[in-house]
């Protein structure tokens, strides 16, 4: 198989797999939505159904019982006299019935002697033939009325049928039985159960629908995002997702937008600091040597070539060797090895130590450093590692004379706030750009500066200063100029 056949598979693959995990989200999602809404209707319906089928079979369940016992009670109310004369009543109310009651349309009048017998039809069933219903029989015995409700074990007919005692004297002497067909029952109650189905399956279509619709609507952007995060781990660093959303969806695209541009500027700043860590490695490296071949080279003798020399190789050697401690510093801080010896301790000691250390510097540079403290007010320690925060000291003054020298003057304040010791110290150069203030204290972040550096001595001095429980600022002081503000809590015993 040839490269652009395979890359071109590998790419079916990936987006049918994309489109299988976006079938399945959309399949998870209709099961979990749309099923138990579907299950609900179902139910709800067949209850319904089954409601409504006893509520129509009771209904003209007590139609019928009124009629019987309204017929039954009226020929009970007559005496009668001879069997003619009943067979007459009887025969008449039949015919009454037959052509008189809007019932007798569907319902048929049975009138059935004691042997169980019917004797008068109003639909001509046969004289002398038995129901097989048990309903008559329980009307005869009891003496009240009965029904029955099922198939006719005779015609396999599904009937309803209401059974009511004729009495003389006391006596149940015949029953008056109507019966009816249940065909109109249930075409009426199939027709109310089609309607019921047919507004259920209205209601989850639309339902389906709009679930879909929404879900697409989820899908879609998930999909860009999905999309755009592959981008991201395959190293396409600071792409943007178009944001046409305000909702939720919206704050994520905005989330990943954020996290891709932060990437991209991270991995330009790593990508800065290992050039700038190189060539400022190599600078020193290059006067060390350069100079040490000059001075092996040097059959003169010269001591003031020597002194000159030996002195650019000591400072380099120095420079070179702080900035492999500061590197080992932030690798210990990158790994979680970044340790403190805490002691109780005097701050302005060790801030008056720095200032020593880097005034004469300074001072050959050109650049007044200034130093401002009421030392007798500074009695009380804080709780700190000496070495760690003289570090920070060192680091701040060194970057002041770096970036701000042009100012030739650099002031170092010392006061209490609080509960706190506040060092400020500031320089009186060009200042920090406002775009870049928010970031100067990221790691590998150089800024628009010329000046040398490896971009992590002040991501360094910060993690110090919080890991003491303070506060590490940097900012443009008014009237020009950066100034470092430096708060560390008080700890409360004196010297």
């Amino acid at each position: 198989m040839d490269t652009n056949t395979d890359n071109k598979l590998r790419l079916f693959t990936r987006g049918q797999g994309k489109r299988l995990k976006l079938r399945g989200l959309r399949r998870r999602w209709l099961a979990s939505s749309v099923g138990p809404i579907i299950v609900i209707l179902v139910l709800v319906g067949v209850l319904s159904a089954a409601t409504i089928s006893s509520s129509l079979d009771a209904r003209a369940r007590s139609s019928l019982e009124a009629k019987a016992k309204s017929g039954s009670d009226y020929f009970s109310a007559y005496s009668m006299g001879s069997y003619s004369e009943y067979y007459r009543r009887a025969a008449q109310y039949v015919t009454d019935y037959s052509m008189n009651d809007s019932l007798a349309k569907n319902v048929e009048l049975q009138f059935i002697n004691g042997k169980r017998q019917v004797e008068l039809s109003s639909r001509g069933a046969v004289a002398g033939s038995t129901p097989a219903t048990p309903e008559v029989g329980r009307a005869v015995e009891t003496g009240k009325t009965a029904s029955f409700s099922g198939r006719d074990p005779l015609t396999g007919e599904s009937i309803l049928a209401v059974s009511s005692p004729v009495f003389y004297n006391g006596t149940v002497v015949a029953v008056m039985r109507f019966v009816t067909s249940t065909r109109l029952l249930d075409q009426q109650l199939w027709l109310t159960v089609l309607v019921m189905a047919a507004v259920i399956a209205a209601v989850i279509f639309l339902i389906f629908v709009s679930n879909l619709i929404f879900i697409n609507n989820v899908v879609q952007p998930v999909a860009e995002v999905s999309e755009a995060a592959k981008r991201i781990s395959s190293g396409s660093y600071g792409i943007q997702i178009a944001n046409k959303y305000t909702d939720e969806l919206g704050q994520l695209v905005d989330n990943i937008n954020n996290m891709s541009l932060k990437i991209s500027q991270s991995e330009k700043m790593q990508t800065e600091f290992i050039s700038s860590v190189s060539h400022e490695l190599r600078t020193p490296l290059t006067a060390i040597s350069g100079w040490g071949e000059t001075l092996l080279g040097d059959e003169t003798g010269d001591p003031r070539q020597l002194r000159r020399g030996l002195r650019i190789i000591v400072k380099e050697a120095r420079r070179l060797t702080g900035m492999v401690e500061e590197l080992l510093e932030f690798s210990k801080m990158q790994d979680g090895r970044f340790t403190l010896q805490v002691e109780e301790m005097d701050l302005q000691a060790e801030l008056e130590d720095a200032i020593y250390t880097y005034r004469e510097l300074f001072r050959q540079d050109g650049i007044q450093l200034n130093y401002h403290s009421d030392q007798e007010l500074y009695t009380e320690l804080i709780s700190g590692d000496p070495q760690r925060l003289k570090q920070v000291f060192c680091n701040v003054l060194d970057n002041a004379a770096k970036h701000g020298g042009a100012g030739k003057r650099i002031d170092v304040d010392m006061t209490q706030e609080g509960d706190s010791y506040v060092v400020r110290i500031r320089d009186y150069g060009p200042g920090i750009p406002p775009a870049e203030v928010p970031f100067v204290k990221q790691k590998f972040y150089k800024g628009s500066s010329k000046a040398r550096g490896s971009g992590i001595g002040l991501a360094v001095c910060d993690e110090i200063v919080q890991r003491h429980g303070g506060v590490f600022d940097i900012g443009n002081a008014d009237g020009g100029g950066a100034i470092v503000t430096i708060r560390l809590p008080i700890s409360g015993q004196e010297l």
